[in-house]
């Protein structure tokens, strides 16, 4: 086989032992696919409150794992002013759920249209089925989320899906720069 050939033969052989539809992983400095964003297109705009007053810090992002079973952060930790800081509802909606997972307080409220956002660890005296308003406190932070700081989880799911929840309070969407003229 002449050089070229084997050259090209030895470049697409990896492609050609991938699955369907995945996207090969060459690493940082060969990577061929466009960088995915987190922001939907069924959000327009930013329309819901920040669950924190001052707007808080954000100390840690959100980076969702590539696979839905392998690590990875599923929401933003937001920087409190203190431990006791009360949480407010972002957006109105119906408590699904509070109570204790793993080691923690969770509230988790039900917006509509599959949009489910959680706080943890938050003591709450609501009950599930409880209809909050937008900006309604729904419970109070307690330590023990982020070492060095007062900060809350915050998560955001829409289906079964985490979606970034800086995106219901920022405008996330990428800028475009049109020439002058």
């Amino acid at each position: 086989m002449k050089p070229p050939a084997l050259l090209a033969a030895l470049l697409l052989l990896p492609a050609s032992l991938a699955p369907a539809g995945e996207v090969l992983a060459f690493g940082p400095a060969y990577s061929f696919a466009a960088p995915q964003t987190e922001v939907s297109a069924t959000v327009e705009a930013p329309s819901w409150m920040w669950p924190l007053t001052p707007r808080p810090d954000v100390l840690r992002d959100f980076d969702p794992p590539p696979k839905p079973w392998l690590s990875g952060h599923r929401g933003v930790d937001l920087g409190a002013v203190s431990d006791r800081a009360e949480v407010i509802a972002p957006a109105a909606g119906t408590v699904s759920f509070v109570g204790v997972v793993v080691d923690r307080p969770v509230i988790a409220i039900d917006h509509g249209n599959g949009l489910r956002s959680s706080f943890e660890p938050v003591d709450s005296t609501l009950t599930a089925g409880s209809v909050v308003a937008a900006g309604q406190v729904v419970g109070t932070l307690v330590p023990g989320h982020c070492a060095a700081a007062s900060c809350v989880h915050w998560g955001v799911r829409r289906g079964d899906d985490y979606v970034n929840p800086l995106q219901f309070v920022m405008d996330l969407r990428p800028s475009i720069l049109l020439p002058l003229g």
